[in-house]
């Protein structure tokens, strides 16, 4: 039952972009479409697992004076996987990332997490909350990459609905913050509710 919580409150109590606000550079800056959000989220939670995986593993063998710059070359480990990955089956979005996928190295997300949570404890318990932190932190990329692509393009993973452009301020860097302030104001009401 306290792995279930563990996966459970990144997309809840504890999601990283609409609860506790961080990763916010690539929350803002790679959602302009829903398949960006959910390529970002998916590299992200992969990066996320495999570190506190790892970090989990070899937290008793890393003196406390190179405890983060370890953490680092880890997560740093893990994310040119993602990349060199990317660049090779998927090019298109990782053109459209760009800069944000060696970003995730110093995401306060994966970096906490790591500190937070894998180096003090089980490898089991720190896959599943790396699991649950990292998909939560998809699932809400993509949400707020849909509804900016939604109102910005009337698509939703490039399925256009309508032609011509819809409210062009959502794809542009201003929609990013008006989109994610009513996302957030919503499930702020909803959780007030509950």
């Amino acid at each position: 039952m306290n792995q279930v919580k563990n996966f459970t409150k990144g997309f809840i109590k504890e999601n990283p972009v609409f609860v506790l606000l961080l990763g916010m550079c690539p929350t803002l800056g790679t959602t302009t479409s829903a398949m960006n959000g959910l390529g970002m989220g998916l590299a992200t939670a992969f990066v996320l697992t495999m570190s506190n995986l790892v970090v989990s593993l070899v937290k008793s063998q890393i003196p406390d004076k190179v405890r983060i710059p370890s953490f680092i070359v880890i997560i740093a480990t893990f994310v040119t996987i993602v990349e060199l990955v990317m660049q090779a089956y998927v090019p298109a979005l990782f053109e459209q990332l760009g800069i944000f996928i060696p970003l995730i190295v110093v995401n306060c997300i994966v970096l906490g997490r790591a500190e937070a949570f894998a180096s003090s404890h089980t490898v089991w318990s720190s896959v599943i909350d790396g699991l649950g932190m990292g998909l939560g932190f998809a699932f809400a990329l993509t949400i707020l990459g849909s509804v900016r692509e939604l109102l910005g393009s009337a698509s939703i993973f490039g399925f256009h609905m309508i032609k011509g452009n819809f409210m062009l301020v959502f794809i542009l860097a201003p929609g990013a913050f008006i989109a994610l302030g009513y996302i957030i104001a919503l499930i702020n009401r909803i959780n007030k509710n509950a």
